[in-house]
């Protein structure tokens, strides 16, 4: 029969075990399966073309909001300059971490911040470069000159704007890896961590269809992609040394 010391270390090893496969459920498998439903809804219904007719419809027949100072010098331009003063804090933190001793023990949730915000960017940006995606200002259906093809349905090489993912939300969703800075920090409020990351990622994408820049599945694969990537680097990163 196993004594009570063997007890106490299968308990052990099975909590921490117990508590991945909740982690990988909650953080994993749940995202995962909705932003699968929310695609399938989105070529189900064809709530990309329905969105960007609403908005076409709504500035005129055109795209008036396009060089709109709100849109693209405020929530464009300077939106990529606040995601980027962000980082530049980041990193200065990050220094600060080697010479002051009150920072030192952020030094690697930050090392893991910069990494995931930086991550998430290029990841973005790769696939633009590899679809073959036209911007919604392109297509004959609001004045362009380009035929419509859904999502993944354009032919391999034909010329196209890269507009998928949706590069300017992902300076926003970038920043969802403050959730799991947070969770490592054992933060009761972590799930508040979500927030600027949703916020920003929500109204730089807004602001891009409004401009006839992207279609709403392009901001929903940037933020997976922003979400999935930040998710596996903290289980890198992070989650080996949260039992320190």
């Amino acid at each position: 029969m196993p004594t009570s010391t063997q007890n106490v270390r299968n308990d052990a090893v099975a909590a921490p075990t117990a508590d991945l496969k909740r982690f990988w459920i909650g953080h994993g498998l749940l995202p995962l399966l909705t932003l699968a439903a929310l695609q399938e809804a989105i070529s189900r219904f064809s709530l990309d073309l329905h969105l960007a007719d609403y908005w076409y419809r709504l500035e005129g027949g055109t795209w008036a909001l396009r060089n709109n100072w709100l849109t693209s010098e405020l929530l464009h331009h300077g939106g990529r300059q606040l995601s980027f003063a962000l980082l530049g804090l980041v990193l200065l933190l990050l220094l600060l971490s080697w010479s002051h001793a009150k920072v030192a023990h952020w030094r690697r949730p930050l090392a893991y911040l910069a990494i995931a915000a930086l991550t998430s960017v290029a990841l973005v940006s790769l696939g633009k470069h590899l679809s073959h995606q036209d911007c919604p200002w392109s297509l004959l259906r609001y004045g362009g000159d380009r035929l419509y093809h859904p999502l993944f349905g354009a032919p391999p090489g034909s010329d196209s704007d890269g507009c998928f993912p949706a590069g300017h939300a992902s300076a926003g969703y970038a920043w969802l890896a403050l959730y799991f800075v947070c969770l490592h920090g054992r933060s009761k409020r972590h799930r508040l961590a979500l927030l600027p990351g949703l916020l920003l990622g929500l109204l730089f994408g807004l602001a891009q269809q409004l401009r006839g820049a992207h279609f709403l599945s392009h901001d929903l694969w940037t933020l997976a992609i922003c979400w999935f990537s930040s998710l596996l680097l903290y289980r890198w990163l992070l989650l080996p040394h949260n039992s320190n």
